[in-house]
């Protein structure tokens, strides 16, 4: 019993690993150039991250961070 969780756990690790690759590179960079510097991250689009598809990635990715140390902290354990 205890091998096949331990095998489940780990395909379902893999699994969690590579879409948290692919969430980090489908996100855009942080630098704003000069725009940060004019005033322009308080814009109206800076407000509203949180609903558009970047503010999306960033909790997707949140989340999948902390399944990924979870399930590394119980596949050290089993």
């Amino acid at each position: 019993m205890l091998r096949h969780m331990n095998t489940i756990l780990s395909a379902v690790f893999v699994i969690v690993c590579v879409v948290l690759s692919a969430i980090i590179l489908m996100q855009e960079g942080r630098d704003q150039g000069l725009g940060a510097i004019g005033g322009m991250a308080d814009s109206y689009w800076g407000k509203i991250r949180g609903r558009s598809v970047e503010g999306t990635l960033e909790k997707l990715t949140t989340a999948l961070a902390v399944l990924f140390l979870v399930l590394a902290f119980v596949l050290n354990i089993v």
